[in-house]
């Protein structure tokens, strides 16, 4: 009988914050800055040209950097502008997130599109960024609520809860990796695409988890951002509004979504075999769902 083949153990890449970041960027030709945007330091990633598009990233410690996966694909057909939310990343914080948004929001819009941009708001920010077009519709071209609490009723699952209070608690590695096994369908396969890249996201939000600003900007966001929307807000968006969302989302379930769907008149674009990350995890599939829901654009 062969003996078993020796186990290689190769030492893990050790990331301080801003190498961390740098890591999770590499690649992407989306220039970095630093605006204030209604009084708030905002930092900034844009690039790309056509018609403007704004990603906002949801409750995560890292900011926008977590848009890395398909970021680069989409500033090649949009002027793609993925900012840092108050308090997160590496933006100033705010007293109160969800009493700044809207300003912050609009000032952004106004620093960095020369037209009413397509707006994507994932996970937290989906509700936020809902009231803003219920009230400001004029400012955007189209809204894509991706994977967000707050446009139903909403309790936050208890292995949610778990997973995120030992986190919050200690932003250790092996927290971190039970935070993330919840979010994704399938972590292990979407890990072994890109390994370094999931070590630097790790280690980036690990660092920032740490501070006590941010810790205190995602209490405030959870609170803000998980809370319902009011149907009659909802219902007074003109903008043309579309959802999409994980098949598999463990932390927002699909049934939010189907029922908001058929409540509002929003077109569902579900993603098979994905949690609440699509645009991490089934990157492809994300971007062609997002091609149908602007304007008919596909990629695949």
């Amino acid at each position: 009988m062969d003996a078993p083949p020796a186990t290689i153990h190769r030492p893990r890449p050790s990331f301080s914050g801003g190498d961390a970041r740098a890591r999770m960027l590499a690649g992407l030709s989306l220039a970095e800055r630093r605006l204030a945007v209604a009084g708030v330091s905002t930092v900034v990633l844009e690039g790309g040209r056509g018609r403007p598009l704004i990603l906002l990233h949801g409750g995560i410690e890292c900011g926008g950097a977590v848009w890395a996966p398909v970021a680069q694909v989409l500033a090649e057909t949009h002027h793609v502008v993925v900012p840092d939310l108050p308090g997160l990343g590496e933006s100033e914080p705010v007293e109160r997130v969800d009493a700044a948004f809207a300003d912050w929001l609009r000032a952004l819009i106004g620093l960095t599109c020369e037209q009413p941009p397509a707006l994507v708001a994932h996970s937290l920010s989906g509700g936020l960024a809902a009231s803003l077009a219920a009230r400001h519709g004029d400012l955007l071209r189209k809204l894509v609520i991706y994977a967000a609490p707050g446009i139903g009723p909403y309790r936050i699952p208890l292995g949610l809860r778990v997973v995120a209070m030992r986190f919050g608690l200690r932003p250790t590695e092996r927290n971190a990796e039970r935070f993330d096994r919840f979010a994704f369908f399938d972590f292990d396969e979407a890990r072994r695409r890109d390994p370094a890249w999931f070590e630097a996201f790790s280690a980036y939000t690990r660092q920032r988890a740490a501070v006590r600003s941010v810790k205190r900007t995602m209490g405030r966001l959870l609170k803000a951002g998980a809370k319902q929307a009011p149907d009659s807000d909802l219902r007074s968006i003109t903008v043309p509004t579309t959802l999409i969302w994980g098949r598999q989302d463990r932390f927002v379930p699909l049934a939010l979504a189907e029922a908001a769907s058929s409540r509002l008149a929003w077109p569902l674009q579900s993603i098979e075999h994905a949690g609440h990350v699509p645009h991490i995890e089934r990157p492809g599939a994300f971007l062609h769902a997002l091609g149908t829901a602007n304007d008919g654009e596909r990629r695949s």
